[in-house]
């Protein structure tokens, strides 16, 4: 264990500009001989860890509330099963959830590193950049997607109290109304701003977020509830004639279930060590992880299978999507709270989903050159040139352009597993993957390890395929087997995962420190005080 140092390490030219201009620095410990193509503040081991439970709490918050995770909860209820046996599945997925991202955890919080960092030890110091690339250019298309939808919440509220606003829907440039560029614009530059002011304030933020859309919620859910009257509140969202006749029909329902809910939360899992790094400890983190996931997850399910229900006796027809539920009550009061509330449930999942993750890929790739708030505004601007609003709606091309890099999160997050808890025997040495010494731990060849680089070959490319080629028959008419798309994730990760460890064993690379204790991060140690570094 390394003591926490409180002299200030060096820092690059660009980082005395940020502070000179009053922005928090990165908090990480730049040591003696750390290369500087591999370090900067924001990717070295952190002085202090200072987020509690509560933080991670709110963290998972922020990733559920918001449009998608009603939407999503929602659509479970209808599929065609009990609504009890919708619940069974959200708590087997949840519950999957919650341990995986237990165990991306335990390497951030352990070493002080982000995802991309810790990586280094599986991938080498160069091969990192790949992962980090490929999870940075999806975060930028949904950064975009989310910061869409958030402009449409915003959209209805000008509607709401500047009625002349509607003209503004006539003049359109590349695609988007002007309305919808300036909502778009409000939202880009207050995320924008929120960011750059570092990861305290983003953790206030979504410490309060969180909350706040729990609040509206509940009132939302009375409110609907209390004009549809309990008796007319039917939880099975579905047409009964649609439910399955047989057991097997309604266990395949059951696990299509199980796997929606894990990929709608696989790119904030495999992100989750930009986050858990700052945990005071690794119990801290799970005790977050545990009411921010299954607890958290299912009182807002309920809270979702409840509005969605009442909006039938109500408003005549089943509205999943809140906006339009918020919408449908038509008063200036709930359109200005609930528009408002989905801004903020859309900023919070946006920054911690989107943001901050592209971030930290991004100066990985080039730590000098490129830091943690450049590799953002990377981001944030290469949401803007995408466009999302001209291909969002276009489920092909999605389906053939984000769907392909996605298939790749289930074989990172295997890979990762595979070498941290297998490989490695959960032993990192942090200081090796800060050096570019051949002599280094995790130098393998020239950089790269030959295995993680052939096992995302092996395991990424079927899993692109079972991605992409079930929509594809279907589409020509042959046959439907698009249902497997549900469970790509798994797929992907257990493939990854048993491929991975084949050819450790057939050709170690990933050193396991075996019988040495000096700089090693060793998972099964005991848990360092508040504020230090392993």
């Amino acid at each position: 264990m390394t003591a926490p140092d409180n002299t200030l390490a060096p820092v690059t030219a660009p980082h005395d500009l940020v502070a000179a201009a009053g922005h928090p620095g990165g908090g990480g410990d730049v040591r003696p001989g750390y290369d500087p193509r591999l370090a900067n503040e924001d990717l070295a081991p952190l002085r202090k860890q200072k987020w509690t439970w509560y933080n991670i709490f709110a963290f998972w918050m922020s990733d559920v509330h918001s449009v998608g995770g009603y939407v999503t909860a929602g659509s479970l209820f209808a599929l065609g099963i009990a609504a009890w046996q919708v619940l069974v599945a959200l708590v087997v997925g949840i519950v999957i959830v919650q341990v995986f991202a237990n165990m991306v955890a335990k390497p951030s919080q352990k070493t002080g590193v982000p995802y991309p960092v810790v990586n280094r030890a599986i991938f080498g110091v160069r091969g990192a950049n790949i992962p980090a690339v490929i999870r940075g250019i999806i975060a930028i298309a949904w950064y975009g997607v989310q910061t869409f939808l958030a402009a449409q919440s915003l959209n209805i509220i000008f509607l709401k109290f500047i009625p002349g606003s509607a003209a503004l829907l006539d003049v359109s440039f590349l695609g988007l109304s002007a309305l919808g560029w300036i909502s778009f614009s409000i939202l880009w530059v207050a995320q924008v701003a929120l960011f750059w002011n570092g990861m305290e304030v983003i953790r206030r933020f979504i410490d309060w977020a969180g909350p706040a859309v729990y609040v509206v919620m509940i009132v939302l859910a009375v409110y609907l509830v209390s004009q549809a009257g309990w008796e007319n509140i039917d939880l099975n969202l579905s047409d009964p004639a649609a439910a399955p006749h047989d057991v097997w029909g309604t266990l395949g329902l059951m696990a299509m279930a199980v796997g929606i809910v894990v990929a709608y939360f696989a790119g904030p899992m495999l992100n989750f060590g930009d986050f858990a790094r700052y945990g005071r400890s690794f119990s801290q983190v799970k005790k977050g992880n545990f009411w921010g996931l299954p607890v958290n997850f299912l009182f807002f399910s309920i809270l979702t299978v409840l509005t969605a229900a009442a909006t039938v006796p109500v408003f005549g027809e089943l509205l999943l999507d809140p906006i339009h539920t918020v919408e449908a009550i038509d008063t200036p009061f709930a359109i200005l709270l609930g528009g408002l509330t989905f801004v903020t449930a859309t900023v919070g999942i946006n920054i911690v989903a989107n943001f901050i993750a592209p971030a930290f890929d991004f100066s990985n790739v080039a730590p000098q050159k490129i830091s943690w708030r450049m590799g953002g505004m990377i981001a944030a601007v290469g949401s803007v040139f995408l466009t999302p609003w001209n291909w969002y709606s276009d489920a092909t091309a999605i389906h053939y352009s984000l769907g392909i890099l996605a298939a790749l999160i289930g074989p990172l997050f295997g890979l990762l597993i595979a070498g941290y808890y297998i490989a490695a025997k959960q032993r990192i040495r942090t200081d090796d993957m800060f050096t570019m010494s051949e002599s280094g731990a995790y130098w393998y060849r020239k950089g790269y390890n030959p295995n993680a680089m052939k096992t995302l070959v092996v395991a990424g490319v079927p899993t692109i395929l079972l991605a992409i080629l079930p929509k594809t028959f279907a589409d020509m008419g042959l046959f439907d087997v698009s249902w497997i798309g549900n469970f790509t994730w798994f797929i992907g990760c257990g493939l990854a995962f048993a491929v991975f460890v084949l050819f450790e064993r057939r050709d170690p690379q990933v050193p396991t420190f075996a019988g040495e204790t000096e700089g090693i991060s060793d998972g099964t140690l005991p848990e360092p005080a508040p504020g230090s570094v392993a």
